[in-house]
């Protein structure tokens, strides 16, 4: 069967709630990236599919849980046919993707008018169940795997503070020094001009702020430069290199990032600063100091700012931190415990892209008719 979405389902957008009126308990409410907060209402008895329609994350789907509330930022799926099941919905228009029916470009949206031109195809509601289960026991494997990294990082967190307590009120009592008596130096990035593109190969390029952002080095995270030329090689990323957020949205402002291994001819921008640390200090453990639950507080505060979202750190303002330092050879340990924990959690990231990539070619081959003839 080929049938347009909206002759399916009745898209539908509700009121939109203000953070303000949010609540810590009641119902749960979706919004563009799922449960925002709890309201004493709710939207949908059932569980229901719906699409973010506004902002950065516009064409990702979800599926709420049972009496939910669905936010404005969200394109609720309603009154489904029953020939057409919710989940088997779900995972077609994901394997499709939303991209063709997003308007606007400062403030990216999806209408029921753009939804009103997307074609469904579909086979009878067996064979959708049976693209379903084996979709979900691929899915399941994925989620797994996911749980078993966060798990990874769980493990380190909890080691760091077994080792060392806790950074914030430096509960095992170690000497505390500002930052400045830790480091030899601060070196800045530079400015550069660059392409909207990733490089291709070693060509030159300028990390962007996102390969730091979350605590780990991604350097595919990057802009090509608009001529081999403009290359600076003191602000080139080098392996063993410890990176530092100067600049960023309030709550991930500061964020920090060690280089195991990194590619050639990949520079720092303006607003990543590398903290160069001396005898006193091993970098893994000021990494993770740094990017820690319990001293992230610490780290936010050294910054100012007249623009809400965007918040920065001084160099100046950095090197007056007041940091716990535990024995440097208590800090190696640590560190070369780390380093064992990112082999693994290597392995994990390769098999996970292996695990991926075979979920999508099996999206591909069942919405093409092949799993199920």
């Amino acid at each position: 069967m080929k049938k347009l979405l909206n002759e399916i389902c009745k898209p539908k957008q509700w009121k939109t709630i203000s953070t303000s009126d949010l609540l810590k308990e009641g119902y749960s409410v979706y919004g563009a990236n799922g449960v925002i907060g709890f309201y004493n209402e709710y939207t949908h008895k059932e569980p229901t599919l719906m699409i973010t329609c506004r902002g950065a994350t516009c064409g990702t789907l979800n599926i709420s849980k049972p009496f939910s509330y669905i936010n404005g930022n969200a394109m609720a799926l309603d009154d489904l046919d029953k020939d057409v099941d919710m989940k088997f919905l779900y995972y077609y228009l994901s394997n499709r993707g939303l991209r063709d029916t997003i308007s606007g470009s400062a403030q990216p949206q999806i209408t029921r008018i753009g939804l009103s031109k997307v074609e469904i195809e579909y086979p009878n509601i067996e064979i959708q169940l049976k693209i379903v289960d084996v979709l979900d026991k691929a899915q399941g494997l994925i989620d797994k795997r996911k749980k078993q990294l966060i798990a990874l990082e769980q493990l380190v967190k909890s080691r760091f503070i077994d080792m060392f307590g806790n950074p914030a009120t430096n509960s095992k009592g170690w000497v505390v020094e500002e930052l400045s008596e830790c480091l030899i130096n601060i070196e800045n990035g530079k400015s550069f001009v660059c392409e909207n593109f990733s490089r291709e190969g070693e060509y030159p390029a300028i990390l962007k702020l996102s390969a730091v952002t979350y605590g780990t080095y991604d350097s595919s995270e990057n802009k090509a430069l608009t001529g081999e030329d403009l290359f600076v090689g003191s602000v080139e990323v080098k392996n063993g290199d410890l990176l530092f957020t100067r600049k960023n949205t309030p709550e991930l402002v500061g964020m920090s990032a060690y280089v195991y291994e990194t590619s050639p001819k990949l520079m720092m921008p303006d607003l990543i600063f590398r903290l160069n640390t001396n005898k006193k200090c091993n970098k893994v453990y000021l990494w993770k100091l740094i990017n820690h639950d319990f001293f992230r507080e610490n780290i936010k505060a050294l910054s100012n700012g007249s623009a809400k979202s965007m918040s920065n750190i001084s160099k100046e303002r950095l090197m007056k931190l007041n940091i716990p330092l535990p024995p440097i050879e208590l800090q190696k340990q640590f560190a070369d415990f780390v380093k064992q924990v990112n082999k693994l959690k290597f392995e994990m990231e390769e098999s996970l892209k292996e695990l991926e990539n075979n979920f999508n070619s099996l999206m591909q081959r069942a919405f093409k008719g092949e799993l199920f003839n």
